[in-house]
């Protein structure tokens, strides 16, 4: 896929944010040239689950796609000369540290701004650049207390819930690209014209609660941020939640309660308004979870199926997903030979285009694979890299074959 072909971004960034969004416009074909320091970014030496394949931490292979690795001394005034040629021959810049610690490297907006002008300079960060919150630690879980998603999750009765998958850092990554994506376009219409693009996860989190703040925000309240009982969401009706069957779970959608009488052989649901729905719900929730608890999943899902008024499914697990026919058809999982020759699967790029899903170029590298070959495209000769490398400034590693 070489959508952004001519785009060259130079991705400062670590952890999960950030490299997950650079990854999206590497997927795209962009030239992403992930800098980290001489000993790896953190997603290279720290693992979700403590999981490493082959020596390779799991968060490193689920962000490190399509991406070239030049692993520069920051610290070092010529490594610092490295990031500036660098950030003259790229379009974007991306960074995801605190607030400042670009600055301290000489490597802020305006400093990037006055090696390039057109450039693009993306930032994430955990609050924003500035405000009272601008230097507290910036963390998924942290930002889902802070935003009200916690506290809207889970039920009525119970405490917060945080939602299982770091969502916020994932949602904010897809913002951050396509703010980028927005600036590419804006300077081919603005005659060059380079962009500060921020994003923040509070900011992030906020919006992916755009409904429900939506109608709180408009003024309908309820006793509780969660809904009652099997409800998933406070401002939901019946049967809008997750119920027990014999052997799992089924989750019931957006269904008239004509639909669920028809269904479930309930006559009291019949001809109840849809206001009544919303009003009513806790009354009619015992009779929708007991009549669940008759059957099994399988049997449900079987005799729904002569009742398509009532959206419904199976609540799978994670073991589940790789049985299901339609993540098989869409090829959301793809699996590669890694830079070690391990196999490795990976979630894939979650567009098409024109049919197509963007597919592996280069599989996620070793640290500083393409050092070399980055250095001389700035300008420093064979002779050059080799004194670098053996001043550590640059780590120079073997890069792996092309997918």
């Amino acid at each position: 896929m070489n959508l952004l072909k001519d785009i060259r971004i130079a991705s400062f960034n670590h952890m999960l944010m950030g490299p997950a969004a650079a990854q999206y416009l590497a997927d795209l074909g962009a030239d992403v040239i992930s800098v980290e320091p001489t000993g790896g970014a953190f997603q290279r030496n720290w693992a979700v689950g403590n999981l490493f394949v082959d020596g390779q931490s799991v968060n490193h292979l689920t962000v490190g796609r399509n991406k070239r690795s030049l692993a520069l001394d920051l610290k070092a005034e010529a490594g610092k000369e490295i990031a500036r040629r660098l950030v003259r021959s790229s379009d974007v810049v991306m960074e995801n540290f605190r607030p400042g610690s670009m600055e301290k490297l000489g490597l802020g907006y305006e400093d990037c701004r006055s090696l390039n002008p057109g450039i693009i300079y993306a930032s994430a960060t955990g609050y924003g650049r500035d405000g009272p919150y601008r230097d507290r630690p910036g963390q998924d879980l942290l930002v889902q207390a802070l935003s009200g998603l916690a506290s809207a999750t889970g039920d009525s009765d119970g405490p917060p819930v945080p939602v299982g998958p770091t969502v916020v850092d994932h949602h904010g990554a897809a913002l951050l690209a396509l703010g980028i994506l927005a600036a590419v376009i804006g300077r081919g219409q603005d005659g060059g014209r380079g962009r500060r693009i921020d994003v923040d996860l509070l900011s992030a989190a906020l919006d992916m609660q755009f409904e429900s703040l939506g109608c709180f925000l408009n003024g309908h309240r309820t006793g509780s941020p969660r809904g009652p009982g099997n409800i998933a969401a406070w401002f939901s009706a019946v049967p809008y939640g997750i119920y027990a069957t014999a052997d799992g779970h089924l989750a019931l959608s957006m269904s008239s309660m004509d639909a669920l009488a028809a269904a479930f052989e309930l006559p009291a649901f019949a001809g109840v308004a849809e206001s009544d729905a919303f009003a009513r719900r806790e009354e009619f929730i015992p009779a929708l979870r007991d009549v669940l608890a008759t059957r099994t999943t399988g049997a449900w899902i079987e005799h729904l199926s002569d009742h398509p008024a009532v959206w419904h499914a199976p609540v799978q697990d994670y073991d589940a997903l790789l049985e299901d026919p339609q993540i098989a058809h869409n090829g959301s999982f793809v699996t590669v030979p890694g830079a070690t020759g391990a196999p490795i699967t990976m979630v894939s790029h979650p567009v098409t285009y024109d049919g197509e899903r963007p597919g592996v170029r280069l599989v996620p590298q070793p640290l500083g694979a393409q050092s070399r070959e980055i250095l001389a495209e700035i300008g420093y000769g064979p002779e050059a890299a080799d004194a670098l490398a053996e001043a550590g400034v640059v780590h120079c590693g073997e890069p792996a074959a092309p997918a």
